[in-house]
């Protein structure tokens, strides 16, 4: 089994992002999506999971970044427009471990694969 993981960062004030919702969205080559696992990221801001992947097929890592800035004590002068961060990406190797980190803002965010 391949294992997707994450860790959130809040680009705001620099502390790890506990508790943000994410789900792994399957993207079939017909076009079909499947939600593959939801979850949290825990205290420390990290969340992992085992799956099982499909060769040649993308899957979306969607992480709910909007409701978690909604959440925290920021000034609410300013527009917040990001509802959430989607990902996509593949996975070749079906026991690979694809660790994508995320700096997220209100309306921005980083993130990278690291393995």
């Amino acid at each position: 089994m391949a294992t997707v993981s994450s860790h959130f960062l809040n680009g705001v004030d620099g502390t790890h992002a506990a508790h943000v919702g994410v789900k792994l969205v399957h993207l079939s080559g017909d076009g079909a999506r499947q939600i593959v696992f939801t979850a949290h990221s825990d205290d420390g801001g990290r969340f992992s999971h085992e799956v099982e992947t499909t060769a040649g097929d993308s899957y979306e890592l969607v992480i709910a970044s909007g409701a978690y800035f909604q959440q925290q004590s920021l000034p609410r002068d300013k527009a917040q427009i990001l509802e959430e961060i989607v990902i996509r990406f593949s996975m070749p190797d079906p026991v690979a471990r694809y660790h994508i980190p995320v700096i997220m803002s209100p309306n921005s965010y980083s993130c990278w694969w690291s393995s």
